[in-house]
């Protein structure tokens, strides 16, 4: 339906037709949502200033995170996104102009993302990044984070805003696409982490500190696919 509207805004460039383009995307979401019945509310820790550039850090839990993210992020905003999926009829025309694609398995390419993001951040556009990289499947909050979002916000001392996505795992499981289920969903937006006159060599601290906020506050919010018994224990000290 919102295809056609989707070409001409491409006409617009990657800039200006990207965010054109992530404006319909929330329309199409906002249509989506409402007709399958999942209710979708953003909860703030911390006010957001939508006027303000991040690198917002989400856990990754569900085939449903990357859809959701049009509900929860209402400004200018490019995710991180693996490259192979722009070869997907229709819907790789739209990921090209939504996400900063990246091939893991190639470091020029990793390097090349990263400038990207970076140029993006300079043109007044937040980047989105699950830091997991793939989907969490075991019993624990969350995954080993990857370097690119810390290393990307130390680079351009862009403060980075974690978000909880809390029930995507819940409407639609990350074993089937047939799991979807209707019910709220929601997003908790955390306290922002400043980045203000770090260095690389503090990298490693950055990233472990954003782990821990975002490993406590999902146990604290009782994430329902951590396993009983690891709620209340020490967040893990392990990182990649």
């Amino acid at each position: 339906m919102l295809f056609p509207f989707m070409l001409i805004a491409s006409l617009f460039g990657r800039i200006t037709g990207g965010n054109m383009i992530y404006r319909l995307c929330m329309l199409w979401g906002d249509i989506w949502f409402f007709l399958i019945f999942i209710f979708h509310r953003n909860y703030y820790e911390q006010p957001l200033d939508k006027k303000k550039q991040y690198i917002f850090v989400i856990n990754h839990i569900s085939y449903l995170d990357a859809t959701i993210i049009v509900k929860t992020i209402r400004q200018p905003v490019r995710a991180l996104g693996k490259t192979e999926m722009g070869s997907v009829p229709v819907f790789g025309f739209i990921y090209k102009y939504a996400v900063v694609r990246v091939d893991r398995g190639s470091v020029d390419n990793r390097a090349k993302s990263i400038r990207n993001m970076k140029s993006l951040l300079k043109k007044g556009i937040s980047i989105i990044v699950f830091p997991e990289g793939t989907f969490n499947m075991t019993q624990h909050p969350l995954k080993d984070f990857y370097d690119g979002a810390f290393r990307v916000a130390i680079e351009t001392q862009m403060p980075i805003k974690p978000i909880l996505f809390l029930d995507t795992h819940d409407r639609m499981n990350y074993k089937s696409i047939f799991s979807l289920n209707p019910g709220k969903n929601r997003a908790v937006f955390l306290e922002e982490v400043p980045v203000d006159n770090l260095t690389q060599k503090d990298m490693p601290a950055l990233k472990q500190k954003v782990y821990e906020l975002m490993d406590s506050k999902l146990r604290e919010y009782k994430a329902t696919w951590i396993k009983a018994s690891d709620v209340n224990r020490e967040t893990s000290d392990v990182y990649r």
